[in-house]
């Protein structure tokens, strides 16, 4: 298993408690060396007791040596030279299931299609991605979670799910790879821009209002690269959404309200050691959408907030003068 962030352990978690043997990589070999000693996760996930079945390493390719699944779990800007890094250790029958979320900034590449660039064809047609509304702390925790497995082979999607599935984690499955991936990726670009809104204090009604067209605007993007517009519609895609953009613990959200509070993206970074996938994919996304001539233009305004320093007050007079249409998608 690939990346021992939050979300990584988490579902180390899942899967260990369900009975597999889990081998979790950590880049730091201070955290693989906290999992195997204290059972804890101090940097990415503290205060939560981790399954004492639970091993970790520091080394990549042993964590991926003859194994029958691959999971990977590294931040998305990452993940194309860590998977180089151990795409030669994997058995050509394994299964990987990625559950990163984000586009790759310079490409615009979805993680599938960096995946099947950096893999031995052999697994080309192995590969699951798994997403859906889920903290990782909550999961970690045992609370109820619910997500969503997809991969091109329904066959496969269902062995996927039936692995991760635990009573306290119910998996549906889909063959809608690019919606799912999309829905995952894009929802932390609303939840910043939800979360500028709630910084500035603009009121429940303009938080309804962006989760509901930044819902459009992610079913806009699936479709455009292939998606299914209905997954946007599942857990994938709104109940993502929802919950990115709502709750306290999205450190997109997080983002979102210093920013609409005054202070600096920079100042907002630096306090938080855990990366904050939405920001790089807001300029992966503004520019995909551009290029794909897809109408984006809540993405476009948190873009020109990070990356062009344009006030957040200018953004939302900006999004709310625009002209008059009727509504669709």
């Amino acid at each position: 298993m690939v990346g021992a962030g939050a979300w990584g352990t988490a579902l180390a978690t899942v899967l260990v408690e369900g009975g597999h043997e889990v081998l979790l990589w950590a880049y730091e070999a201070e955290v693989a060396h906290g999992i195997n000693t204290r059972h804890e996760n101090t940097i990415y996930l503290p205060d939560v007791d981790l399954p004492e079945a639970l091993q970790a390493t520091d080394d990549l390719c042993e964590a991926v040596r003859d194994r029958d699944l691959i999971l990977s779990v590294c931040p998305a800007q990452h993940v194309r030279a860590i998977t180089r890094q151990w795409a030669s250790s994997a058995r050509p029958d394994a299964m990987v299931v990625s559950a990163s979320k984000g586009i790759e900034t310079g490409t615009g590449q979805l993680i599938s299609e960096i995946l099947v660039e950096e893999l031995p064809p052999a697994l080309h047609s192995r590969l699951a991605f798994l997403s859906g509304p889920s903290f990782a702390r909550e999961v970690a925790q045992g609370l109820p979670t619910v997500v969503v497995v997809a991969a091109e082979d329904e066959s496969l999607a269902e062995r996927v799910q039936h692995l991760f599935a635990r009573p306290t984690f119910r998996t549906y499955r889909s063959t809608d790879v690019v919606g799912v991936e999309v829905g995952g990726a894009l929802k932390n670009v609303m939840a910043i821009a939800t979360g500028i809104c709630d910084g500035m204090g603009l009121g429940h009604n303009a938080r309804a209002a962006l989760i509901t067209r930044g819902l459009i605007e992610l079913t806009r993007m699936s479709v455009k690269l292939g998606g299914d517009p209905i997954t946007m519609m599942g857990l994938a895609g709104m109940g993502d959404l929802v919950l990115t953009c709502t709750a306290d613990l999205s450190r997109n959200r997080t983002v979102g309200k210093a920013l609409g509070a005054g202070q600096s993206l920079d100042e907002v970074l630096k306090s938080m050691p855990q990366v904050v996938e939405g920001v790089a994919t807001a300029a992966s996304a503004h520019h995909l959408a551009a290029r794909l001539e897809v109408d984006t233009p809540i993405i476009n305004e948190v873009y020109s907030v990070l990356y062009e320093g344009a006030a957040v007050s200018g953004a939302v007079e900006r999004l709310m003068t625009r002209s008059l249409k009727r509504e669709e998608v």
